[in-house]
């Protein structure tokens, strides 16, 4: 069994720019199966994951609130001792290190962690209750920061390992209605770019995936949450949710490419900080970097306004 520097083979390609030196780590073992923590794998991209890791020869702890639902998902097609089914509640930081524990002892070390954990939420802010800012938080935020904090350790000790973020093109721009998830997904950003600098020197990757609207069961009512007390006066947010129930079904990405790319990414060991997926998902990202191009053009002479005056 494979434990972390027992010899694994690793690349790393050193690349000199005239600002810095920085080094990319391609860190995807290249002698033996890889070993991933996944969240979020009972549904959508989480599952179609844990399924295309398995068919690869990967290992795989997969945490799921339901592990029949994961196993019923998955099938009999795939090597049971590749697979470590975890039942754990993200928001419990003791709970999430025993899992990344068990992991790294039963299936032989960790190579990547990918962070998929979440759930939609729909309603006008005025809408939004404390509770549901703090279940949705504890989910988007609180819960990958468990699993970052147990990860760690084991990544930087072993020199190597990539961390993947699923966030969402909510992460990058904001519409009606979706403020509460788009302020977890904002936050989730936010970790994963300053976590990107942080650990780049210990030979770990960070990728922030974005992806747009995927054929998965995210728009139905076991992803989906509604406010608990809706008001009369959001009539286009009631609008808003009723078509995005209807759309259900007819997404235009597809979680069997969506999940392949991911893996691509990681396989590959380079790439830009953010990986959009999805045609909707680069739009969305074009248009806000046009509208924040405008407006830092627009500041340019009024932002200088509030400096110390020169010497």
């Amino acid at each position: 069994m494979w434990a972390p520097g027992s010899g694994s083979c690793r690349t790393r390609l050193v690349l000199r720019t005239t600002f810095d030196e920085q080094r990319m780590i391609m860190s995807f073992p290249t002698d033996r199966p890889a070993v991933w923590f996944v969240t979020g794998t009972s549904r959508g991209l989480g599952l179609e994951l844990v399924g295309q890791l398995l068919a690869r020869g990967d290992r795989v702890a997969a945490t799921t609130r339901s592990p029949e639902r994961l196993l019923a998902a998955l099938g009999d097609g795939f090597d049971p001792s590749r697979l470590l089914p975890l039942t754990v509640d993200l928001r419990d930081e003791a709970a999430v290190g025993r899992a990344v524990g068990e992991t790294t002892e039963r299936l032989g070390g960790l190579d990547v962690v990918v962070n998929n954990a979440g759930y939609g939420f729909l309603a006008a802010v005025e809408e939004t209750g404390d509770r549901e800012v703090r279940d949705m938080l504890d989910v988007q935020v609180v819960g990958v920061w468990n699993v970052l904090r147990a990860a760690l350790p084991v990544l930087r000790e072993q020199g190597g390992g990539h961390i993947v973020n699923v966030s969402s093109i909510l992460g990058l721009t904001a519409v009606p209605g979706w403020a509460l998830y788009c302020a977890g997904k904002f936050a989730l950003e936010g970790l994963s770019e300053a976590l990107a600098a942080e650990v780049a020197d210990f030979g770990v990757t960070v990728t922030i995936v974005e992806p747009g609207y995927f054929r998965t069961e995210f728009l139905t009512g076991d992803s989906l949450a509604l406010p608990a007390e809706p008001t009369e006066h959001y009539p286009a947010i009631r609008a808003m949710t009723l078509a995005h129930l209807e759309l259900q079904g007819g997404q235009l990405g597809d979680p069997v490419r969506g999940a392949g790319a991911i893996i691509g990414r990681v396989v590959a060991g380079e790439g830009p900080l953010r990986q959009l997926l999805g045609s909707d998902a680069h739009s969305y990202a074009a248009a806000k970097v046009e509208a924040l191009r405008a407006n830092v053009e627009a500041a340019a002479l009024s932002a200088p306004a509030t400096d110390f005056p020169a010497a």
